[in-house]
């Protein structure tokens, strides 16, 4: 039978994941997987009355966004005490001794450095996923674990009828670095630490973008009636055998000497995983003394954390190099003798600016301290000053150039800023490279097929020396390129074409004017209205314009002023790209909330969180994210965040429901009018 077909092909890749991902043993490759999984997808197709949400086919991801409903803890998600000394471990040690006044054992385990995350299963199926949120109520992530592959939809063995387990949602070291990467390539803001990344992921509003990421997951705690031991490492090694992935550095320790063993040999080890950790969690073993314990307002008796200090190692500043950005901004990179530090090797240190430098007071030669602490740019902290004495081959201090290393051009820096600048933004390789990646980005003009490596091979090839010629390329011109075929040529000359469609308000992002971000650019959009009168606009006016200080304003005059830009935008325009606001946004357009600051706070049930944003800014309102004195009123849903809550009763800011706030704006008029006007 065809539904004996599916499930039988759902358990097998249910067991290659595993294999895969928690075991790291695959036992087919990659392309007989990918092979099973396209003849699950068809045959569910074909048999939508068989489909299940836990499916493996499930993982990937849909593009649908909505808000994040929240969900109220069962049991509290409770923070641990740190400590950072064997001393204070002691002391806890004493402490659950004196507490209990009976023999014990200890757990440890490391502190993976992630976000948390809570997991109920009902009859060995994945119900729901929350993350840790005020410890009360968080958020429901439910379609976005379903993406990790490391986490089981669907268990194995004999587990308990209902359970709530708890980890750590991590993003690997590797996949780190490879999105910081592409980040850096964007110029968008770097992503500090995976902790961060994995928690921003984690609330991204596409379940499709969370499955790109790559996410993991190591568990390290059970809650719940029934559970199949009375100790927490017989309920973690139950967890394990059912298919969660439970770390091996876990042990059970009898001693305070044992414990001290353990910190000591991951304080070096965990230089070698592949996630980051911070710290090592000791914990009581016995469900029954965790009990008899219990717990502080803020955290459990039972349990503490251990922090690792920052990571840092001694090397050798051999030489600095200098990148240049796409809006000019130029980086001083130190380049220095391999060093292992939070699981990878350093070979690169930010020096960020001139200023920088010149208070390290850096010499080539230099032994130099650098930290990374989960930082996934190192940095120089300090000089080895006393090893200066002994070395022979120091050479020059470090000073900042003056001329761009890719174009020659004297460099320049604003008054004000910290970075200096190469001004040569039409004929300096990696800006014109740099510009063109941006305008075909996501986020700007969407035009697929134009990765990095495709537009530099067009840039080598003479076929692309700026933003417009993008479309005057022509399909034989790149067919014939290496990497690149009839059927790549036409892919990009469509995306091209599609891109005629996007939104002015984006066209104004994609021109890459330095400090015009996407709000940026929606505000000078509405307040302009076309992009003749953007150009014509004088600084008076620009400021004039809600969030536009001067520093924003004369980066816009300055680049209106270049006559190449001008050029530019002028073929752009004669392409039939979107250079004004289309009639229906402008009709759309209201003035019922303009003034007002507006926060939005909890779930809704008639729009999403982002269709009222869009409905706010539609309107002449803005979006604040924190309620002040300032704040005109909450736009509060259900499950409103209980510290906006609190301030909105202190400073007498009112709230007012979804349906008057549609009433306030007259939305019936303009329901109809907004679908598909959305960004």
């Amino acid at each position: 039978m065809v539904k004996d077909q599916i499930e039988a092909l759902r358990r097998e890749l249910e067991q290659h994941n595993y294999n895969y991902y928690v075991l790291s043993s695959p036992t087919i490759s990659d392309k007989e997987f990918d092979t099973k999984l396209r003849q699950l997808q068809e045959l569910e197709e074909q048999h939508p009355e068989f489909f299940d949400a836990n499916s493996p086919t499930q993982r990937v991801g849909s593009d649908i966004t909505s808000g994040f409903e929240q969900v109220a803890h069962v049991y509290p998600m409770l923070s641990l005490g740190n400590t950072y000394s064997l001393a204070e471990v002691q002391d806890f040690y004493e402490r659950v001794r004196k507490g209990l006044n009976e023999d014990f054992e200890l757990v440890c385990e490391l502190k993976y450095d992630g976000t948390s995350i809570s997991l109920t299963y009902e009859n060995g199926n994945l119900l729901r996923a929350v993350t840790r949120g005020d410890g009360e109520k968080g958020d429901d992530v439910t379609a976005n674990v379903k993406t990790i592959r490391s986490i089981p939809l669907r268990l194995q063995g004999n587990y308990p009828p209902m359970f709530e387990i708890r980890g750590e949602i991590l993003m690997p070291w590797s996949v780190f670095e490879e999105l910081n990467i592409e980040r850096e390539r964007q110029e968008e803001p770097l992503f500090a630490n995976p902790r961060n990344a994995a928690s921003g992921t984690l609330k991204l509003q596409s379940s499709k973008q969370v499955a790109a990421r790559k996410l993991d997951a190591y568990f390290y705690y059970m809650l719940g009636e029934n559970l199949p031991a009375e100790l927490h490492s017989g309920n973690l090694a139950a967890a394990k055998s059912w298919g969660f992935k439970i770390s091996d550095a876990t042990k059970v320790c009898r001693s305070l000497e044992e414990v001290a063993e353990f910190i000591n040999y991951w304080d070096v080890e965990r230089k070698n995983l592949p996630v980051a950790t911070d710290g090592i969690v000791i914990k009581v073993n016995s469900l029954n003394q965790q009990k008899n314990l219990g717990f502080t307002a803020k955290s459990p008796r039972w349990a503490i954390a251990y922090k690792f200090q920052a990571e840092q190692a001694v090397t050798r500043l051999n030489s600095v190099s200098y990148q240049v950005g796409r809006t000019g901004a130029v980086t001083p990179v130190a380049n220095l003798d391999p060093v292992q530090l939070s699981g990878t090797t350093v070979k690169r240190a930010s020096l960020h600016n001139a200023d920088i430098i010149e208070s390290l007071d850096l010499h080539i030669g230099d032994m130099v301290f650098v930290e990374k602490g989960g930082e996934i740019i190192p940095k120089i902290t300090a000089v080895d000053k006393v090893a200066r004495e002994t070395n022979f081959m120091m050479g020059d201090k470090v000073k900042f150039i003056k001329n761009c290393p890719e174009c020659g051009a004297a460099l320049m820096r604003i008054e004000g800023e910290a970075a200096h600048y190469c001004p040569n933004e039409n004929a300096c390789p990696p800006q014109i490279k740099g510009k063109i990646e941006h305008f075909v980005s996501r986020r700007a003009m969407n035009i697929d097929g134009l990765g990095s490596e495709t537009i530099n091979l067009l840039y080598q090839n003479d076929l692309l020396h700026n933003i417009a010629d993008i479309f005057e390329l022509k399909v034989p011109d790149l067919s014939r390129l290496e990497r690149l075929g009839t059927k790549s040529a036409y892919n990009i000359k469509d995306g091209v074409e599609k891109s005629k469609e996007v939104p002015f308000e984006r066209v104004l992002f994609a021109l890459g004017i330095r400090f015009v971000g996407e709000t940026v650019a929606k505000k000078l959009a509405f307040a302009f209205k076309d992009i003749e009168a953007i150009e014509q606009a004088t600084l008076e006016k620009l400021i004039a314009v809600d969030e536009i200080g001067e520093r924003i304003a004369q980066s816009v005059i300055r680049y209106f002023a270049d006559a190449a830009n001008i050029e530019i935008v002028s073929r752009l325009k004669s392409y039939g790209l979107q250079m004004s606001l289309t009639e229906e946004k402008l009709q759309a357009r209201g003035e019922a909330l303009a003034g007002l600051s507006i926060v939005i706070s909890g779930t809704f049930a008639l729009h999403s969180r982002d269709e009222y944003k869009t409905m706010i800014e539609m309107n002449g309102g803005k979006n604040v994210g924190s309620v002040s004195a300032k704040t005109s009123f909450i736009l509060a849903g259900e499950n409103m965040g209980p510290e906006k809550l609190k301030k909105a009763e202190k400073l007498g800011v009112k709230l007012v429901d979804e349906k008057t706030f549609l009433t306030m704006i007259n939305a019936e008029q303009q329901e109809e009018t907004q679908q598909g006007l959305l960004f």
